[in-house]
């Protein structure tokens, strides 16, 4: 998988999938709105919901095979992007426990 990665960002260039992973981030966002605003409004309709579920599983598979790209373009470090995200989350959790003290 790592080679085929590769293989798409060198074909592409790196800054052709800088605009890519731009306009995949901005599609997920879309599927991920459109699907709250049908949860605001309560279930309308069990397939219409399902239908954004998929669609939003299908723009996080985007996102996610472009970061890949990335991820291995730069030669980075799966194991240390989880411990760096891990740190995040963490901090996260921090942060919201603060802010519910402060309320």
């Amino acid at each position: 998988m790592k080679e085929d990665l590769l293989k798409i960002i060198k074909h592409y260039g790196v800054n052709a999938q800088q605009r890519q992973l731009a306009e995949e981030v901005f599609e997920l966002q879309e599927a991920i709105t459109k699907t709250e605003d049908v949860y605001e409004k309560t279930v309308l309709f069990k397939d219409y919901l399902s239908n954004l579920k998929t669609n939003i599983a299908e723009e996080i598979a985007d996102v996610t095979v472009i970061i890949s790209q990335f991820i291995h373009y730069y030669g980075l470090d799966d194991e240390e992007i989880y411990k760096i995200a891990d740190y995040k989350i963490k901090r996260q959790l921090e942060r919201i426990k603060n802010e519910v003290k402060e309320r």
